[in-house]
């Protein structure tokens, strides 16, 4: 069942947390932003849109019906649906997105395959996570049972990501890491760096094999 009540319940706080933190929000998408290729794209958990509108991502797979409603009132189009089961047909999409979706996901391979089954030949899966074994990663877990949207997440590390977009059938990764501070300490832009290991947020593209 996915982890949607605390998105039901506190959409409104939810909402809060990128107006609270504008350089956290703006070196997260441009993070992403720098490994979305051209073409048609579906954003998976797409949630209020506050990461597709940026990308200009006008398709997106969203359980919450809270969250669904203000992404439409933003003019994207909602599939209601799961990771797991994408109501979408194979070869439909040049690329899919999943930002911090895949720690509220209960199978998480099977949400990869089905990324790997939406996407055309040759095109691209970026998945954006907190990096389990960053600081920020630590700290999540340890006062995960205070929050109120981590605390039933499941995080995971970047070679865990990365192998289940292996077992998938995707190849030929790049990386993009940024958020090297703790939030509440962040008043600046974010460096953008290749690879991982430092940032706390990872983004990881891989192409259709």
């Amino acid at each position: 069942m996915a982890k949607i009540q605390a998105f039901e319940e506190n959409s409104i706080l939810y909402e809060s947390w990128f107006d609270n933190n504008p350089f956290v929000y703006k070196a997260e998408v441009e993070a992403v932003r720098q490994l979305i290729p051209d073409g048609n794209g579906i954003e998976i958990g797409i949630g209020s849109g506050r990461y597709a509108l940026p990308l200009r991502i006008l398709v997106g797979i969203e359980p919450s019906e809270k969250m669904a409603k203000i992404a439409e009132k933003h003019g994207i189009t909602i599939i209601p649906g799961i990771a797991e089961n994408l109501p979408i047909e194979e070869n439909s999409y040049d690329f899919a997105l999943m930002v911090t979706t895949i720690c509220f996901i209960d199978f998480p391979q099977i949400a990869i395959n089905e990324a790997f089954r939406i996407i055309k030949p040759n095109g691209k899966l970026i998945c954006a996570f907190i990096d389990k074994e960053s600081p920020i990663g630590k700290l999540y877990i340890k006062n995960q049972s205070e929050n109120v949207f981590y605390k039933d997440a499941l995080f995971y590390s970047t070679s865990e990501i990365e192998k289940f977009m292996r077992n998938s059938g995707f190849v030929e990764f790049e990386h993009r890491q940024t958020i090297f501070n703790f939030i509440e300490k962040i008043s600046e832009n974010e460096l953008i760096k290749n690879g991982t290991g430092e940032g706390s947020f990872v983004v990881i593209s891989g192409k259709k094999g």
